[in-house]
């Protein structure tokens, strides 16, 4: 196996106008973002937005239509043998073997990568330590757990020492307990090594927690990047949510009044960002008295990255609509392998 750790490169990861349509549908506009090593960086948006397909070009699964990346100081079109050597990666579907052992899947992944006999031992060792399966390694992956097997990929991508680690969707239908389990071990694995971690996800919560930056993406634009912390504050106050059946007509008298920062109206519901919500809120409810807005609830809450990202995008997640169109066009137009 080539040693790989000595590349001078100054980002672990670097795009430039990284492009990718299928058909009609771009998949990924102009990407260029810049990701430094030992970061965990994440990709956040819905299903169909591009994560995957950002993941997919930077592993050099499938080409850009235009633009370029380099992947640890590597070109993905020019050296696409090194930047596979240099990366790990957990995919979004299950990839292991179920007729296999836990150990027999780490054992055949270090012959892929051509992993020294020796080394391979103490490396296959030293992965099922890290996320907790010795004690299994040895039982048929068809017994294991959903938690497991993604553990199990996890300790498959980190076998050969990777300088970047790709996670695409990694918690993606697992219950929540698992879930919580799992994003222990990614925080435990930032922590005690160097690697680089690109996350890919839609759940807020999981970017809030291990991501030490994060790029918010929709239709296949970047349309901010910043670390967790900062893209909340920059919202300036509290996010009130109001229930009611007349969202746009509460809405445009507080925009008349001047009251909010931010506001959002759809459906049923009313989202303002305020200064000072505690006292906002007994004026609130009495405009709507004077106006004849009926409301069946109000709540307040500090800025979350839900809110950051209705905020940029003028909409919350979607999900089954824009994932039903981003799969037609990948029957389309992945390649094959």
């Amino acid at each position: 196996m080539r040693d790989l750790t000595n590349n001078p490169t100054k980002f672990a990861i670097e795009t430039t106008n990284l492009t990718k349509k299928y058909g009609d549908l771009v998949a990924v506009d102009k990407l260029s973002l810049t990701i430094d090593y030992g970061e965990v960086f994440g990709l956040l948006g819905p299903n169909g937005a591009g994560k995957t397909t950002i993941i997919s070009m930077l592993c050099t699964i499938t080409n850009p239509t235009s633009g370029t990346a380099t992947v640890n100081g590597f070109n993905i079109l020019k050296q696409p043998a090194n930047v596979r050597r240099s990366i790990g990666i957990v995919f979004q579907d299950p990839s292991i073997d179920d007729r296999l052992t836990g150990r027999e899947n780490l054992q055949l992944h270090a012959c892929l990568y051509d992993i020294p006999t020796e080394l391979t031992k103490r490396r296959v060792a030293e992965v099922l330590n890290l996320v907790g399966l010795e004690d299994r390694a040895n039982d048929p992956m068809k017994t294991y757990s959903g938690g497991m097997r993604r553990r199990l990929e996890l300790a498959r991508g980190l076998l050969h020492s990777p300088k970047v680690l790709f996670l695409d969707e990694p918690t993606l239908g697992l219950d929540p307990q698992t879930r919580e389990h799992l994003w222990t071990y990614i925080e435990n694995l930032s922590r005690s090594s160097e690697i680089t971690i690109i996350l890919t996800t839609h759940y807020m919560e999981e970017a809030d927690r291990l991501c030490s930056r994060v790029a918010i993406i929709d239709y296949g634009k970047i349309k901010v990047v910043d670390t967790p912390a900062n893209l909340k504050a920059a919202l300036k106050g509290d996010v009130i949510t109001v229930t009611t059946a007349q969202p746009e007509k509460l809405a445009t008298r507080l925009t008349e009044l001047k009251l909010t920062t931010y506001i959002d109206a759809s459906k049923d519901t009313l989202r303002l960002t305020v200064s000072n919500a505690e006292k906002l809120i007994p004026r609130l409810i009495k405009i709507t008295a004077e106006i004849g807005v009926e409301v069946s609830s109000v709540s307040v809450h500090h800025p979350t990255l839900n809110d950051v990202f209705l905020y940029y995008t003028g909409h919350e997640i979607r999900t089954e609509e824009a994932e039903s169109l981003f799969r037609k066009y990948m029957m389309i137009g992945r390649p094959t392998r």
